[in-house]
């Protein structure tokens, strides 16, 4: 089956996650992509190896640049940057992920890029975006959840310490906002001819995961109060219970999952507290979501009633009577259950890899019409240098003084 975006050709300069996953993407939505490296030791996550057996490509590094070819080459030289220029003339998009200012040192800016090929797709990935007095300023995932209130808005108290989501969510939050805007660009470039600059940043795609919260304090000033493990609703149990074999997540949001839950615990009588909660909000034909009028009150009832059951049992049980509910798990735990199995869409995708599988979840989403993953796995550094060389035109003489001159790296099997 053909991919979607078969046909287009991506110029990679980005390195570590951002960049990586947004072109990621495309390739394994059928875009040809040249990932450019540096020529001696390569992408930063090339080093992140669990083992020696990995080589040069390991598990991580392959996870975001499967399908991918790769260019060893010094933009920093000028022979390296002209190369990349003259590779912007078959290119369709650009994608650079430094701060602003370092790649116009070489010629490799929107504007340079864009007197070589006047219709790129040019994406611009950066910390704090391209204007502005913080536009200089590097930036890493937890700095920005810091700046930007992210880790105000994890933990329980409001005095409690900042707490961090767990892993790099803004990075690639910022990676799918990219891919995301490169596609809407490329149709409308096939509509309408144009070119594009898009400016995609860490401060941005953390403000989309908060989507409705920065837009509440945008329009009303209400700064979002900690909330724990408790639900954006705010219903009282949408929240998250210690059970006497590990804790569960329960969502009953509406007042008809609520007497269902309390059903299940033997607490129906609380569908008459008055103290517990608003009766005439929860009785309205209108419906809602639940409100408390004791949240302490109320939450003590669920917490001892919870105390006693089993979580893996409680979750069938709610699950089966319409109340959304999930034992918590680790990671692994999740994958191992799901592995298979069939009991939720995983569309997985897998590349062999110098004599190993290396295994992700795939794309977040599945086409019914397309034909699975990319078959190539990541290759080793500057495995495609002379190809794309000698398709530029380059003889092997210029090639091999090119990389005497340490402005680009030949791939030499072991």
């Amino acid at each position: 089956m053909t991919k979607p975006l078969e046909g287009i050709r991506v110029l990679d300069l980005s390195h570590v996650i951002a960049g990586p996953l947004a072109s990621f993407y495309l390739a394994q939505l059928g875009a040809e992509v040249i990932k450019i490296e540096p020529p001696h030791s390569g992408e930063v996550m090339r080093s992140g190896k669990a083992s020696a057996a990995e080589g040069d490509t390991p598990a991580a590094f392959v996870a975001l640049n499967a399908g991918k070819r790769s260019l060893a080459l010094d933009i920093r030289t000028p022979e390296g940057a002209e190369i990349v220029r003259s590779l912007a003339l078959s290119a369709d998009v650009f994608i650079e992920n430094f701060r602003p200012g370092v790649v116009a040192r070489y010629g490799l800016d929107h504007e340079s890029i864009k007197a070589v090929k006047p219709d790129i797709i040019y994406c611009s990935i950066s910390g704090y975006g391209q204007e502005g007095d913080w536009a200089g300023r590097g930036a890493y995932d937890h700095v920005v959840q810091a700046l930007t209130g992210m880790m105000m808005m994890s933990g329980d108290k409001p005095d409690d310490p900042p707490i961090k989501v767990g892993f790099p969510v803004i990075d690639v939050a910022v990676g799918m906002l990219g891919s995301l805007a490169i596609t809407a660009a490329l149709h409308r470039r096939a509509r309408d001819g144009l070119g594009q600059h898009i400016d995609a940043s860490m401060v941005q795609a953390s403000l989309m995961l908060m989507y409705p919260n920065a837009s509440t304090f945008l329009t009303s000033g209400v700064e979002p109060q900690r909330v724990g493990n408790r639900g954006y609703t705010g219903s009282p149990t949408a929240d998250t219970y210690r059970c006497a074999d590990g804790w569960l997540a329960t969502a009953a949001n509406t007042p008809a999952q609520f007497r269902k839950l309390t059903q299940v615990l033997g607490l129906e009588a609380l569908c008459e507290d008055g103290k517990a909660l608003d009766l005439t909000s929860f009785n309205s034909p209108g419906g809602g979501f639940v409100v408390a009028r004791d949240l302490d009150y109320l939450r003590g009832r669920f917490r001892d009633a919870f105390a006693t059951q089993s979580a893996a049992d409680m979750e069938t049980r709610l699950n089966a009577v319409g109340v959304p509910a999930a034992r918590v798990r680790k990671l692994g735990e999740f994958l191992r259950e799901t592995d298979g199995t069939g009991c939720a869409t995983m569309a997985g995708f897998s590349y062999e890899q110098s004599g190993h599988t290396v295994r992700t979840p795939g794309l977040g989403f599945k086409y019914a019409q397309d034909g699975g993953p990319s078959a190539a796995g990541a290759e080793s550094l500057g495995q495609s240098t002379r190809a794309l060389l000698e398709e530029l035109g380059c003889e092997p003489g210029a090639i091999a003084a090119l990389e005497a001159a340490g402005a680009l790296r030949q791939y030499t099997a072991a």
